[in-house]
């Protein structure tokens, strides 16, 4: 992640709820947008399909070395799969247009880089399709060059195992990528792999699925997938419930949880979700959650967490799911290393207790009602108890009902984790921040110099 904390111009009208709001620049307002979407869900304010518009809009505003880079960091870094997608796609777009050289390698680098599961191949495909206006049939000829290379690339990638596991639903196959992208196979072994891929004779795999499809025993298959580390950490998250039912072990299960093996591609609040579906083991998520920031030091000094907790913030992160921004936020600020005190926000400032984990998960969501936005009253009571060395770390939507100043703190963090375009406070003051993932405590810890990967 790159700094953020440069000079804005002048005011831009008013945030959602009221409050000034400062003009960004075209990648600001992007990545404002992109580190914390989940593609075509809608949120409090906008629908999915307007913040997507407003993704490709302002894609077409920024260098194509920014939005690779944007890109890249949303897949990697901010654990999203989606809206990476889009971005690639974006930037397949303005480079043809562009016509450099230069743009052509980034293309079909980044690509390779974001495409990092098999059925991505084909999702990229189908959102670059929509992006362009024409039906998965007429794809072809939108396919630049930079494109396929990038494509047979990242197709080079996946084994067996991969490729059976996702070669299945959707308009767009995978034998249909490999067609498309005329890959060449890297030896003899590939080549043989990708025939049978073609001829739909590929070896099916031992997932979760294929076991329980076949009508399996339940507690069996998750017992046999998780003694041979073939169920990967999501998989193992959003199946918790359905191990508890089959009666498979409970240590089996929390050794796995423990293990966090894959864990790294896991957001923070997943685990949060997954302790509410089965409760049984929140006490193995809880350590789970509390250990995916244990490689970090304790920070220096004292730092203050402010987490928004008014009604935009308690709104389904999509359709699917009951996770709101405020779970997303209250998970983060719960991880938070070192000396802690922890406030939350809405109409008023509580003081919660500093507690990790689902703990302070609790604590926070359950500390008061969720009405309005008072951040720029919010910032002012802390303002009274902080030192000018202290940290202050805000976790928020940013639509603000009152006018939001500086922070008296020298090390004053806007977190946003929602995707409207506006920001909130005099600029200059706030090192700005979006997304709900671990990785940003760890961009704070290397901007302050004390984390070393």
């Amino acid at each position: 992640m790159s700094r953020l904390n440069r000079p804005a111009t002048a005011y831009a009208g008013t945030t959602r709820e009221g409050a000034p709001a400062i003009r960004l620049t075209p990648l600001q307002t992007l990545r404002r947008t992109v580190l914390s979407c989940l593609l075509w869900e809608k949120n409090f304010y906008e629908n999915g399909e307007s913040i997507a518009d407003r993704i490709v809009t302002l894609a077409s505003k920024v260098p194509v070395a920014d939005l690779a880079d944007l890109a890249i960091e949303a897949r990697e870094q901010m654990k999203l799969r989606h809206t990476p997608l889009l971005l690639t796609s974006c930037l397949a777009r303005e480079q043809s247009r562009a016509r450099n050289k230069y743009g052509r390698v980034l293309v079909s680098e980044t690509i390779a880089r974001v495409i990092r599961r098999a059925d991505e191949l084909c999702e990229f495909l189908a959102i670059h399709a929509n992006l362009n206006g024409v039906s998965t049939d007429e794809i072809k000829p939108t396919l630049s060059n930079p494109m396929r290379i990038g494509l047979a690339n990242a197709f080079r990638k996946f084994d067996e195992y991969q490729l059976a596991k996702w070669d299945q639903g959707g308009e767009i196959k995978l034998r249909d990528v490999l067609f498309l992208c005329h890959a060449k196979p890297r030896d003899d072994e590939q080549k043989a792999l990708w025939e049978r891929l073609m001829a739909g004779t590929l070896q099916t795999p031992d997932t979760w699925e294929t076991r329980l499809s076949s009508g399996q025993d339940k507690k069996q298959s998750f017992e046999t997938l998780l003694g041979l580390n073939r169920l990967g950490y999501m998989a193992l998250l959003m199946n918790l419930r359905n191990m508890a039912e089959a009666g498979v072990d409970n240590a089996l299960v929390e050794k796995a949880i423990l293990a966090r093996k894959g864990a790294h591609n896991v957001l923070p609040f997943r685990y949060v979700a997954a302790a509410r579906a089965c409760p049984r083991f929140e006490p193995a998520l809880d350590k789970a959650l509390i250990a995916s920031i244990e490689e970090m030091p304790g920070w220096e000094g004292t730092t203050f967490v402010l987490v928004d907790v008014s009604a935009s913030m308690n709104y389904p992160l999509s359709a699917k799911s009951d996770m709101t921004r405020m779970i997303a936020a209250a998970t983060l600020a719960s991880i938070v290393p070192g000396d802690v005190r922890t406030f939350s926000f809405s109409e008023r400032v509580v003081e919660v207790p500093p507690r990790r984990g689902m703990a302070g998960v609790d604590a926070i969501i359950g500390s008061q009602k969720h009405y309005c936005t008072y951040l720029g009253k919010a910032i002012g009571e802390l303002n009274a108890n902080m030192k000018p060395e202290d940290r202050l770390i805000v976790v928020t939507d940013e639509q603000s009902n009152d006018h939001v100043g500086s922070p008296i703190s020298k090390r004053a963090y806007m977190i946003n984790v929602s995707t409207d375009e506006r920001a909130v406070g005099h600029h200059q003051h706030w090192t700005r921040i979006s997304g709900f993932s671990e990785a940003i405590l760890r961009y704070i810890s290397q901007a302050e110099g004390e984390y070393v990967e």
